[in-house]
Protein backbone atom coordinates (compact mmCIF):
# COMPACT_ATOMS: atom_id res chain seq x y z
CA UNK A 1 0.00 0.00 0.00
CA UNK A 2 1.20 3.71 -0.90
CA UNK A 3 0.46 6.36 1.83
CA UNK A 4 1.08 9.74 1.91
CA UNK A 5 0.89 11.54 5.07
CA UNK A 6 0.87 15.72 5.47
CA UNK A 7 2.60 17.20 8.16
CA UNK A 8 5.06 15.92 10.62
CA UNK A 9 4.08 16.37 13.89
CA UNK A 10 3.15 14.13 16.94
CA UNK A 11 -0.33 12.77 14.97
CA UNK A 12 1.91 11.66 12.16
CA UNK A 13 4.87 10.37 14.31
CA UNK A 14 2.68 8.05 15.69
CA UNK A 15 1.39 6.86 12.77
CA UNK A 16 4.43 6.10 11.24
CA UNK A 17 5.69 4.61 14.44
CA UNK A 18 2.83 1.84 14.18
CA UNK A 19 3.50 1.03 10.39
CA UNK A 20 7.46 1.28 9.91
CA UNK A 21 8.20 -2.39 9.92
CA UNK A 22 4.67 -3.23 7.53
CA UNK A 23 5.33 -3.32 3.95
CA UNK A 24 3.82 0.11 3.27
CA UNK A 25 5.15 3.09 1.30
CA UNK A 26 5.24 5.94 3.05
CA UNK A 27 5.64 9.57 1.64
CA UNK A 28 5.60 12.48 4.47
CA UNK A 29 5.02 15.89 3.29
CA UNK A 30 6.08 18.29 5.58
CA UNK A 31 6.12 22.33 5.11
CA UNK A 32 8.89 23.27 6.94
CA UNK A 33 12.46 23.32 5.38
CA UNK A 34 14.01 20.54 7.11
CA UNK A 35 13.84 18.43 9.95
CA UNK A 36 15.41 21.68 12.67
CA UNK A 37 12.68 23.88 11.64
CA UNK A 38 10.09 21.79 11.94
CA UNK A 39 7.93 21.28 16.00
CA UNK A 40 6.50 18.17 17.03
CA UNK A 41 3.69 20.61 18.56
CA UNK A 42 2.69 23.53 16.97
CA UNK A 43 5.40 26.94 17.14
CA UNK A 44 6.19 26.10 20.56
CA UNK A 45 5.77 23.45 23.11
CA UNK A 46 7.70 22.46 26.16
CA UNK A 47 7.86 18.81 25.68
CA UNK A 48 4.79 17.59 28.52
CA UNK A 49 3.42 14.39 28.64
CA UNK A 50 0.87 13.03 30.39
CA UNK A 51 -1.30 10.09 30.88
CA UNK A 52 -4.92 10.59 32.06
CA UNK A 53 -8.82 9.68 30.83
CA UNK A 54 -9.91 12.77 31.59
CA UNK A 55 -8.25 15.79 29.56
CA UNK A 56 -6.31 15.82 25.68
CA UNK A 57 -8.91 15.17 23.42
CA UNK A 58 -12.40 13.47 22.61
CA UNK A 59 -11.41 10.28 22.09
CA UNK A 60 -11.43 7.36 24.24
CA UNK A 61 -7.43 6.49 24.56
CA UNK A 62 -6.52 3.46 27.05
CA UNK A 63 -4.15 4.27 29.58
CA UNK A 64 -1.36 1.59 28.85
CA UNK A 65 -1.19 2.88 25.12
CA UNK A 66 -0.83 6.80 26.43
CA UNK A 67 1.46 5.02 29.24
CA UNK A 68 3.73 3.13 26.26
CA UNK A 69 3.93 6.34 24.33
CA UNK A 70 5.36 8.59 27.16
CA UNK A 71 7.95 6.01 27.36
CA UNK A 72 8.20 6.09 23.84
CA UNK A 73 9.10 9.85 23.63
CA UNK A 74 11.23 9.87 26.85
CA UNK A 75 13.27 6.96 25.49
CA UNK A 76 14.25 9.18 22.73
CA UNK A 77 16.27 11.56 24.85
CA UNK A 78 19.72 11.28 25.22
CA UNK A 79 19.71 10.86 29.36
CA UNK A 80 15.95 10.36 29.70
CA UNK A 81 15.41 13.65 32.24
CA UNK A 82 12.31 14.77 33.20
CA UNK A 83 10.02 15.85 35.63
CA UNK A 84 6.99 14.69 37.35
CA UNK A 85 4.03 15.07 39.34
CA UNK A 86 0.37 13.63 40.01
CA UNK A 87 -2.41 15.81 39.34
CA UNK A 88 -4.92 15.32 42.35
CA UNK A 89 -4.49 11.56 42.63
CA UNK A 90 -3.69 13.12 46.69
CA UNK A 91 -7.46 13.01 48.34
CA UNK A 92 -6.95 16.19 50.43
CA UNK A 93 -6.06 18.37 47.70
CA UNK A 94 -9.10 16.50 45.88
CA UNK A 95 -11.27 17.01 48.41
CA UNK A 96 -10.26 20.94 49.51
CA UNK A 97 -10.72 22.24 45.79
CA UNK A 98 -13.86 20.08 45.38
CA UNK A 99 -15.58 21.66 48.11
CA UNK A 100 -14.58 24.94 46.67
CA UNK A 101 -17.26 24.18 43.56
CA UNK A 102 -14.17 23.05 41.30
CA UNK A 103 -13.76 20.13 39.11
CA UNK A 104 -10.07 18.73 39.88
CA UNK A 105 -8.63 17.11 36.69
CA UNK A 106 -6.53 13.59 37.78
CA UNK A 107 -3.46 13.06 35.37
CA UNK A 108 0.16 12.05 35.81
CA UNK A 109 2.40 14.39 33.91
CA UNK A 110 6.10 14.02 32.43
CA UNK A 111 7.77 17.14 31.43
CA UNK A 112 10.86 16.61 29.09
CA UNK A 113 11.71 20.32 28.70
CA UNK A 114 11.41 22.71 25.47
CA UNK A 115 15.31 21.88 24.99
CA UNK A 116 14.85 18.06 24.66
CA UNK A 117 12.04 18.53 22.83
CA UNK A 118 14.01 19.49 19.51
CA UNK A 119 16.30 16.25 20.17
CA UNK A 120 13.38 13.58 20.55
CA UNK A 121 12.12 14.97 17.02
CA UNK A 122 15.34 14.77 15.57
CA UNK A 123 15.83 11.34 17.36
CA UNK A 124 12.74 10.00 16.08
CA UNK A 125 13.41 11.68 12.39
CA UNK A 126 16.77 9.43 12.35
CA UNK A 127 14.77 6.26 13.28
CA UNK A 128 12.16 6.79 10.12
CA UNK A 129 14.86 8.32 7.80
CA UNK A 130 17.06 4.85 7.95
CA UNK A 131 13.60 3.13 7.21
CA UNK A 132 13.45 2.03 3.05
CA UNK A 133 10.04 2.14 2.83
CA UNK A 134 9.55 5.80 4.40
CA UNK A 135 10.34 8.76 2.21
CA UNK A 136 10.85 12.50 3.52
CA UNK A 137 9.60 15.57 1.23
CA UNK A 138 10.77 18.69 3.29
CA UNK A 139 9.50 21.98 2.23
CA UNK A 140 6.51 21.04 0.59
CA UNK A 141 3.44 22.49 1.50
CA UNK A 142 0.06 20.93 -0.19
CA UNK A 143 -1.97 23.03 -1.97
CA UNK A 144 -4.19 20.35 -3.95
CA UNK A 145 -5.44 16.94 -3.08
CA UNK A 146 -7.52 15.42 -6.30
CA UNK A 147 -9.31 12.37 -6.60
CA UNK A 148 -8.99 9.57 -9.39
CA UNK A 149 -11.37 7.01 -9.05
CA UNK A 150 -9.73 5.05 -5.99
CA UNK A 151 -6.91 7.02 -6.15
CA UNK A 152 -5.33 9.95 -4.97
CA UNK A 153 -3.06 12.76 -5.77
CA UNK A 154 -0.92 15.36 -3.89
CA UNK A 155 -0.02 17.97 -6.11
CA UNK A 156 0.00 15.93 -8.98
CA UNK A 157 2.18 13.57 -6.84
CA UNK A 158 1.21 9.75 -6.23
CA UNK A 159 -1.32 8.35 -7.19
CA UNK A 160 -1.42 7.50 -3.62
CA UNK A 161 -3.83 4.31 -1.53
CA UNK A 162 -4.69 6.53 1.37
CA UNK A 163 -4.14 10.07 2.07
CA UNK A 164 -3.44 10.61 5.98
CA UNK A 165 -3.71 14.61 7.24
CA UNK A 166 -1.67 15.51 9.93
CA UNK A 167 -1.07 19.22 9.69
CA UNK A 168 -2.38 20.16 13.53
CA UNK A 169 -4.32 23.44 13.67
CA UNK A 170 -1.72 25.41 11.80
CA UNK A 171 -2.71 23.73 8.77
CA UNK A 172 -5.74 25.04 8.78
CA UNK A 173 -5.50 26.46 5.30
CA UNK A 174 -4.90 22.87 3.69
CA UNK A 175 -8.39 21.77 5.66
CA UNK A 176 -10.34 24.23 5.03
CA UNK A 177 -9.25 23.67 1.30
CA UNK A 178 -10.45 20.38 1.47
CA UNK A 179 -13.85 21.18 3.56
CA UNK A 180 -14.73 23.61 0.89
CA UNK A 181 -15.35 20.53 -0.94
CA UNK A 182 -16.40 17.89 1.03
CA UNK A 183 -18.68 20.16 3.65
CA UNK A 184 -20.13 16.93 4.89
CA UNK A 185 -16.80 16.19 6.92
CA UNK A 186 -17.77 18.48 9.47
CA UNK A 187 -19.51 17.19 12.88
CA UNK A 188 -19.01 20.04 15.09
CA UNK A 189 -17.48 23.61 14.22
CA UNK A 190 -18.78 25.99 16.80
CA UNK A 191 -15.96 25.77 19.86
CA UNK A 192 -13.42 28.25 20.79
CA UNK A 193 -11.58 28.89 24.00
CA UNK A 194 -10.94 32.98 25.28
CA UNK A 195 -8.88 34.04 27.85
CA UNK A 196 -5.46 35.21 29.46
CA UNK A 197 -2.08 34.02 30.70
CA UNK A 198 -1.72 34.47 34.29
CA UNK A 199 2.13 34.87 35.80
CA UNK A 200 2.54 34.32 39.53
CA UNK A 201 5.74 34.62 41.70
CA UNK A 202 6.68 30.69 42.29
CA UNK A 203 6.20 30.95 45.67
CA UNK A 204 2.24 31.02 45.72
CA UNK A 205 1.91 28.19 43.73
CA UNK A 206 5.17 26.17 45.28
CA UNK A 207 3.00 24.07 47.10
CA UNK A 208 1.10 22.40 44.00
CA UNK A 209 4.03 22.65 41.72
CA UNK A 210 5.95 20.38 43.58
CA UNK A 211 2.89 17.79 44.34
CA UNK A 212 1.57 17.97 41.07
CA UNK A 213 3.71 19.80 38.30
CA UNK A 214 0.33 20.71 36.40
CA UNK A 215 -2.98 21.68 38.66
CA UNK A 216 -5.61 21.18 36.38
CA UNK A 217 -9.33 21.59 37.09
CA UNK A 218 -12.77 23.58 35.55
CA UNK A 219 -15.04 25.77 37.15
CA UNK A 220 -18.57 26.88 35.92
CA UNK A 221 -18.68 30.50 37.04
CA UNK A 222 -21.42 32.71 37.67
CA UNK A 223 -21.64 33.57 33.60
CA UNK A 224 -22.26 30.04 32.93
CA UNK A 225 -19.32 29.41 31.43
CA UNK A 226 -16.55 26.74 31.74
CA UNK A 227 -13.17 27.86 32.74
CA UNK A 228 -10.30 25.85 33.23
CA UNK A 229 -6.48 26.23 33.51
CA UNK A 230 -4.17 24.85 30.88
CA UNK A 231 -0.68 24.99 30.40
CA UNK A 232 0.92 25.79 33.92
CA UNK A 233 4.42 25.88 33.42
CA UNK A 234 6.27 25.83 36.83
CA UNK A 235 9.44 28.63 37.08
CA UNK A 236 9.01 28.96 33.04
CA UNK A 237 8.45 31.90 30.72
CA UNK A 238 5.54 33.48 29.00
CA UNK A 239 6.43 33.85 25.45
CA UNK A 240 4.63 35.08 22.40
CA UNK A 241 2.97 32.97 19.30
CA UNK A 242 2.74 34.32 15.34
CA UNK A 243 0.25 32.94 13.45
CA UNK A 244 1.14 35.09 10.80
CA UNK A 245 -1.86 37.75 10.96
CA UNK A 246 -2.01 37.95 14.39
CA UNK A 247 0.18 37.36 17.98
CA UNK A 248 -1.19 35.26 20.82
CA UNK A 249 0.04 34.89 23.86
CA UNK A 250 1.89 31.43 25.36
CA UNK A 251 4.15 29.67 27.86
CA UNK A 252 6.67 26.87 28.33
CA UNK A 253 9.26 25.77 31.21
CA UNK A 254 12.64 24.72 30.52
CA UNK A 255 14.34 21.45 32.05
CA UNK A 256 17.31 23.33 33.38
CA UNK A 257 17.08 26.98 32.95
CA UNK A 258 14.49 28.55 35.36
CA UNK A 259 12.82 31.51 36.06
CA UNK A 260 11.04 32.79 39.49
CA UNK A 261 7.84 32.91 37.97
CA UNK A 262 5.01 30.25 37.20
CA UNK A 263 2.84 31.02 34.18
CA UNK A 264 -0.43 29.13 33.39
CA UNK A 265 -3.29 30.08 31.01
CA UNK A 266 -6.88 30.33 32.13
CA UNK A 267 -9.27 29.80 29.31
CA UNK A 268 -13.29 30.23 28.92
CA UNK A 269 -14.71 27.63 26.91
CA UNK A 270 -17.48 29.36 24.31
CA UNK A 271 -19.75 27.35 22.36
CA UNK A 272 -22.10 29.04 20.07
CA UNK A 273 -24.93 28.26 18.05
CA UNK A 274 -26.19 28.46 14.44
CA UNK A 275 -25.91 30.03 12.01
CA UNK A 276 -22.19 30.55 13.95
CA UNK A 277 -19.99 28.36 12.26
CA UNK A 278 -16.07 29.93 12.35
CA UNK A 279 -15.08 29.61 15.88
CA UNK A 280 -11.21 30.42 14.09
CA UNK A 281 -12.39 33.71 12.88
CA UNK A 282 -13.88 34.96 15.70
CA UNK A 283 -11.17 34.15 17.59
CA UNK A 284 -8.85 35.68 15.30
CA UNK A 285 -11.29 38.97 15.18
CA UNK A 286 -10.35 38.97 19.08
CA UNK A 287 -6.74 38.21 18.77
CA UNK A 288 -6.40 40.77 16.08
CA UNK A 289 -8.09 43.64 17.85
CA UNK A 290 -6.01 42.95 20.96
CA UNK A 291 -3.15 43.67 18.77
CA UNK A 292 -4.44 46.60 17.18
CA UNK A 293 -4.44 47.92 21.11
CA UNK A 294 -0.76 46.59 21.49
CA UNK A 295 0.72 47.62 18.54
CA UNK A 296 2.92 45.60 16.16
CA UNK A 297 4.18 42.19 17.06
CA UNK A 298 3.13 42.64 20.85
CA UNK A 299 0.50 41.37 23.34
CA UNK A 300 -1.32 43.63 26.19
CA UNK A 301 0.41 42.95 29.43
CA UNK A 302 -2.13 44.43 32.56
CA UNK A 303 -2.02 43.53 36.64
CA UNK A 304 -4.70 41.36 37.76
CA UNK A 305 -5.99 44.62 39.75
CA UNK A 306 -6.55 46.84 36.92
CA UNK A 307 -7.69 44.02 34.96
CA UNK A 308 -10.96 43.54 37.12
CA UNK A 309 -11.37 47.36 37.02
CA UNK A 310 -11.05 48.08 33.80
CA UNK A 311 -8.23 50.38 33.93
CA UNK A 312 -5.17 50.86 32.13
CA UNK A 313 -1.98 49.45 33.68
CA UNK A 314 1.00 51.83 33.78
CA UNK A 315 3.62 50.76 36.58
CA UNK A 316 4.46 47.55 37.65
CA UNK A 317 5.17 46.09 41.47
CA UNK A 318 6.76 43.29 42.87
CA UNK A 319 5.42 40.69 39.69
CA UNK A 320 8.61 41.02 37.01
CA UNK A 321 7.40 39.97 33.50
CA UNK A 322 9.73 36.97 32.29
CA UNK A 323 7.99 38.16 28.21
CA UNK A 324 11.00 40.44 26.54
CA UNK A 325 10.02 43.89 27.44
CA UNK A 326 9.67 44.56 23.25
CA UNK A 327 6.99 41.56 22.91
CA UNK A 328 4.36 43.56 25.34
CA UNK A 329 2.60 47.39 26.05
CA UNK A 330 0.90 48.24 29.33
CA UNK A 331 -2.65 48.57 28.58
CA UNK A 332 -6.10 47.32 29.12
CA UNK A 333 -7.41 44.20 27.94
CA UNK A 334 -10.89 45.32 28.29
CA UNK A 335 -11.02 47.13 25.32
CA UNK A 336 -10.64 44.00 23.38
CA UNK A 337 -12.45 40.89 25.36
CA UNK A 338 -16.49 40.40 25.57
CA UNK A 339 -17.16 41.86 29.07
CA UNK A 340 -18.86 38.12 29.66
CA UNK A 341 -15.21 36.06 29.03
CA UNK A 342 -13.44 39.04 31.62
CA UNK A 343 -16.37 38.28 34.38
CA UNK A 344 -15.84 34.39 34.07
CA UNK A 345 -12.63 34.67 34.69
CA UNK A 346 -12.33 37.32 37.39
CA UNK A 347 -14.87 34.61 39.06
CA UNK A 348 -12.78 31.84 38.40
CA UNK A 349 -9.92 33.53 40.27
CA UNK A 350 -11.38 34.95 43.09
CA UNK A 351 -12.86 31.67 44.25
CA UNK A 352 -9.19 29.91 43.03
CA UNK A 353 -8.17 32.43 45.36
CA UNK A 354 -9.87 30.68 48.72
CA UNK A 355 -7.41 27.21 47.76
CA UNK A 356 -4.97 29.42 46.58
CA UNK A 357 -4.29 32.37 48.35
CA UNK A 358 -2.31 34.58 46.40
CA UNK A 359 -3.53 33.20 43.33
CA UNK A 360 -5.47 36.68 42.74
CA UNK A 361 -3.06 39.12 44.30
CA UNK A 362 -3.54 42.73 42.61
CA UNK A 363 -0.03 42.77 40.95
CA UNK A 364 -0.22 39.54 39.61
CA UNK A 365 0.46 39.72 35.98
CA UNK A 366 -2.37 39.50 33.55
CA UNK A 367 -1.36 38.82 29.07
CA UNK A 368 -4.05 38.48 26.49
CA UNK A 369 -4.93 36.96 24.03
CA UNK A 370 -4.25 33.85 25.14
CA UNK A 371 -6.48 31.87 22.46
CA UNK A 372 -6.78 28.01 22.03
CA UNK A 373 -8.19 27.20 18.74
CA UNK A 374 -10.27 23.80 18.34
CA UNK A 375 -10.10 22.68 14.84
CA UNK A 376 -13.52 21.60 13.02
CA UNK A 377 -14.59 18.47 14.31
CA UNK A 378 -14.12 16.10 11.35
CA UNK A 379 -15.37 12.59 10.12
CA UNK A 380 -13.57 9.61 8.83
CA UNK A 381 -16.38 8.33 7.65
CA UNK A 382 -17.29 10.41 4.70
CA UNK A 383 -14.62 10.72 2.09
CA UNK A 384 -12.91 6.85 0.94
CA UNK A 385 -9.07 6.82 1.42
CA UNK A 386 -8.67 10.26 2.99
CA UNK A 387 -8.24 10.37 6.96
CA UNK A 388 -7.61 13.34 9.80
CA UNK A 389 -5.41 12.27 12.93
CA UNK A 390 -4.10 14.80 15.67
CA UNK A 391 -5.75 18.24 16.34
CA UNK A 392 -6.35 18.95 12.44
CA UNK A 393 -9.41 16.48 13.00
CA UNK A 394 -10.75 18.39 16.31
CA UNK A 395 -10.22 15.39 18.47
CA UNK A 396 -6.93 16.01 19.93
CA UNK A 397 -5.36 18.85 22.04
CA UNK A 398 -2.08 17.41 23.35
CA UNK A 399 0.76 15.68 22.52
CA UNK A 400 -0.07 12.31 23.79
CA UNK A 401 -3.25 11.93 22.51
CA UNK A 402 -2.34 13.30 19.04
CA UNK A 403 0.31 10.07 18.92
CA UNK A 404 -2.41 7.81 19.92
CA UNK A 405 -4.40 8.72 17.25
CA UNK A 406 -1.92 8.14 14.84
CA UNK A 407 -1.18 5.02 16.05
CA UNK A 408 -4.83 3.64 16.62
CA UNK A 409 -5.58 5.01 12.83
CA UNK A 410 -2.55 3.26 11.85
CA UNK A 411 -3.98 0.26 13.26
CA UNK A 412 -7.32 0.77 11.85
CA UNK A 413 -6.85 1.28 8.27
CA UNK A 414 -3.32 -0.74 7.49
Amino acid sequence: MKIAIIGFGAAAIGFIERVKELDHEIHIFEKSKDIYSSSISGIRADGKLFVSKEMGGDLKVDLNLQKKLVDFYINQTKHKQFETGQSFMNKEYYKNFYEKGFQPIVSEFFHIGTEQLKEVLYNIYENFKSKKNIHSHFGHTVSKIEFDADKILIDNSGPFDKVVVAVGRSGHNLVKNIINEFPELIMDNTKVDLGIRLEVPDHIVEELNQEMYEFKIKYKSKTGYMVRTFCNNPSGYVVTENYGDFITVNGHSKLKEKSKNTNLAILTTVQLTQPFNDPVGYGSHIAKLTNILAGKDKVILQTYAHFKKSKRTKNLYRVLPTLEKNSYILGDINLAYPRRIIESIIDFLENLNEVVPGIANDDNLVYAPEIKFYSNRLSNQKVKNIFFIGDCSGETRSIIYATAHGWMMAEKIT
